[in-house]
């Protein structure tokens, strides 16, 4: 659903206040770093970059020498570096934006920096989890929906799935304890779909115990 930028949120990263009997197991939001390496690739932009610089420099040592090859060469570290200034800021700027919370109904992720975003998805609408677990501990938890989700690869970029644009699959994108996190979703799903669901049939009426005078005999 969307979410107002002037509204002041009740709860960080919720749009409201839980309702009656929704407690928040953890909320948190991608490391920065993480975030800005894996969506917005900074190493293949620096590494591109680089690349140029070492291929102009080669080309031309042998014919105007090194230090003017140098020279020449240089702009192409200059401009490689400002990228990925900008790119820093943009993921470190996404992250501080960026909420996700877990409660004992539902996944929030409260995201985007010039939209903001609240997606709220309970987990009976949360066919399943996947986890793409880094050696740091750091990793990405995506979430597979029944229902086609609400909003665009484009408009929840980057914390949905890489590369699954036809069908997006929002996800929490560079959490730190990742693994924990997803056993946290999988153990209150579980317990939240198997949770029994009283539902009183129409014209059946509940009849207590004090309802009943003493030596009074039930019909059948």
């Amino acid at each position: 659903m969307p979410h107002d930028d002037f509204h002041v949120e009740p709860v960080p990263g919720l749009p409201e206040r839980p309702p009656e009997g929704e407690q928040i197991l953890w909320q948190g939001r991608p490391n920065w770093w993480a975030l800005t390496v894996q969506s917005l690739n900074l190493y293949w932009v620096v590494g591109y970059f680089v690349v140029l610089f070492a291929w102009r420099f080669v080309t031309l040592f042998d014919q105007v020498g090194m230090a003017h090859a140098f020279r020449v060469s240089f702009p192409f570290l200059v401009i490689g570096a400002v990228a990925a200034a900008l790119l820093l800021l943009i993921g470190y700027v996404q992250a501080r934006a960026t909420v996700y919370t877990i409660t004992n109904r539902r996944v929030a992720m409260r995201v985007g920096a010039a939209l903001t975003v609240t997606l709220n998805l309970p987990f009976s609408r949360i066919a399943s989890a996947d986890l793409a677990l880094r050696r740091s501990g750091n990793g990405t938890i995506a979430l597979d929906l029944m229902d086609p989700p609400p909003l665009s690869y484009l408009t929840c970029w980057p914390h949905v799935r890489p590369w699954h644009v036809r069908k997006p699959q929002p996800a929490l994108r560079a959490i730190d304890d990742a693994a924990r996190i997803a056993r946290l979703i999988a153990e209150t799903a579980e317990a939240q779909v198997n949770a029994p669901k009283l539902a009183r049939t129409p014209g059946e009426t509940n009849i207590g115990a004090d309802d009943i005078a003493p030596g009074a005999v039930p019909a059948e």
